[in-house]
């Protein structure tokens, strides 16, 4: 073979390469899943029980890098956030958001996502209880729905308040590699493993009721990490919310069946196959229930449905 040869084969392998590439933006969504028949599970919620988004800053993205056949055009701000939810027999903040450490934390991450990742803070999840007199004493615990960097980083403001996990997430965090090296980076976590001691919810094949009376219900969602949830909440007065975690970063993931384009899939992913899954059984349920919220951990929208914690909502409950 010649040498001009070896070039253009080169170049050709080069171009095919860079096509592929280009694609994995392109819109390709999932087939449309088998319709849900079923209907929402019976819920009590407590009268006293309410939700309140803690937003902590956000990462500047465009739509392009969440979803597929997203605009590289459409700027985003991905919010990092926390939501309280109160409930008599003790509250429980799902995710933290960015924590007081967060400059700190984001330096053990990789050199190249540093590079890509710009980022604003705001107050952390803590100094927001803390600035409308809340007691801590009525945090039963942090519920996350996984454990990368942006969903535990204001776990160190909350000293001794149990960090609710699966087994396998305590794995993940002991043995994720670098995209778990700020939940290993964490001193004195007490972590409370639960199991999913309860029947099929919603499509899922097994659950987790927190209180047993149907507000807040927590289901297996693995793929993204091995053990990834996502968290149903009932109120009081019938609105549902469900927090979908990094299952899709946007909701236009779960509305138009889109998957995290193939460079961020090979990224954050850890199996694919099963955030599809996941993916469909929530695109199944919003179609069935399009009152419900869908509250992908990175999308403001979802959170914009909850009501800011201030003082004068702190005193009505």
């Amino acid at each position: 073979m010649s040498w001009r040869a070896g070039l253009f084969g080169t170049l050709a392998i080069v171009a095919l390469a860079g096509g592929l590439f280009v694609r994995s933006f392109a819109p390709a969504p999932l087939p449309p899943p088998a319709p849900f028949e079923g209907s929402l599970p019976p819920a009590s919620p407590p009268a006293a029980m309410a939700i309140f988004q803690l937003p902590t800053g956000v990462v500047h993205r465009t739509a392009a890098f969440a979803y597929r056949g997203g605009s590289f055009r459409d700027y985003r701000d991905f919010s990092m956030a926390g939501a309280l939810v109160r409930h008599p027999r003790g509250d429980l903040l799902i995710d933290t958001g960015f924590g007081r450490e967060i400059d700190t934390q984001i330096m053990l991450m990789p050199f190249l996502f540093r590079m890509i990742t710009s980022y604003s803070r705001a107050e952390p999840a803590a100094a927001q209880l803390d600035a409308v007199g809340y007691d801590r004493k009525n945090l039963r615990g942090i519920l996350l729905t996984h454990a990368h960097w942006d969903h535990v980083s204001g776990i160190a403001d909350f000293p001794g308040v149990p960090v609710l996990v699966t087994a396998d997430e305590r794995r993940f965090v002991a043995d994720g590699g670098v995209i778990s090296i700020v939940a290993r980076s964490l001193p004195d976590v007490h972590y409370e493993e639960y199991g999913f001691d309860g029947g099929p919810y919603l499509g899922f094949p097994s659950s987790h009721d927190v209180y047993g009376d149907g507000a807040i219900v927590v289901v297996p969602a693995p793929g993204h990490t091995p053990g990834s949830v996502i968290v149903f909440v009932a109120l009081p007065d019938g609105k549902r919310y469900a927090f979908l975690g990094d299952l899709v970063w946007q909701r236009e993931g779960i509305l138009e069946r889109e998957e995290r384009p193939w460079v961020q899939r090979a990224a954050v992913d850890g199996d694919p196959a099963g955030v599809r899954t996941n993916m469909l059984r929530v695109a199944a349920l919003a179609a069935r229930f399009p009152e419900m919220v869908l509250v992908p951990a990175h999308d403001a929208r979802g959170f914009d449905a909850m009501s800011r914690l201030t003082r004068s909502a702190l005193a009505a409950r």
